[in-house]
């Protein structure tokens, strides 16, 4: 799929079929986020990648959003330490957001299918992959082929009209 295609056809898929996903496709997943974007380069990053199905099972009890990870075939719990100043914080969160557009888009390139989640409960979270306590679980990704339809452009997508989002020099 062409980059273009492939930012217009991810969507949050929830829902996955029973195909798993080849280690080719999920390492390439994973060199996505690893590849993206870090102030300062700082990569105060770690992805703890979740094959098991039992493993999964319980990822999707940490949050009240997650219960797709229950179904999924991988998901990526993206980790990250505590800052050594609190500025970093919101630098290191706004890499997690890069890592996990990243990670989606490329997902969405090989076809399949992810659906992003907060993590509320970190102690269950840090039980489950073994994350260290000065650690936080901070988001999860499931991926898995879309049980509904193949990812395809969507021609009209479900979004405030281009013209009210954005501005050109001015509000």
């Amino acid at each position: 799929m062409e980059t273009w295609d492939a930012i217009r056809a991810r969507r949050n898929v929830r829902s996955y079929d029973d195909r798993p996903i080849t280690p080719e496709h999920l390492d390439r997943i994973l060199e996505a986020g690893w590849r993206s974007p870090s102030a300062s380069n700082r990569q105060k990053w770690d992805f703890v990648l979740v094959t098991e199905p039992h493993q999964l099972q319980e990822l999707s009890t940490v949050w009240v959003g997650a219960g797709h990870l229950a179904g999924a075939k991988a998901a990526v719990v993206l980790v990250i330490s505590e800052p050594e100043e609190e500025r970093y914080r919101v630098i290191d969160q706004y890499d997690l957001g890069q890592a996990t557009m990243a990670m989606m888009l490329a997902a969405a390139d090989l076809g399949i299918g992810s659906g992003h989640s907060a993590v509320g409960d970190q102690e269950a979270c840090r039980g489950i992959i073994g994350v260290p306590p000065d650690h936080t679980c901070a988001y999860m990704i499931g991926f898995g082929h879309p049980a509904d339809k193949p990812l395809r452009p969507i021609l009209k997508p479900d979004r405030r009209p281009f013209d009210e989002v954005v501005h050109r020099g001015h509000w």
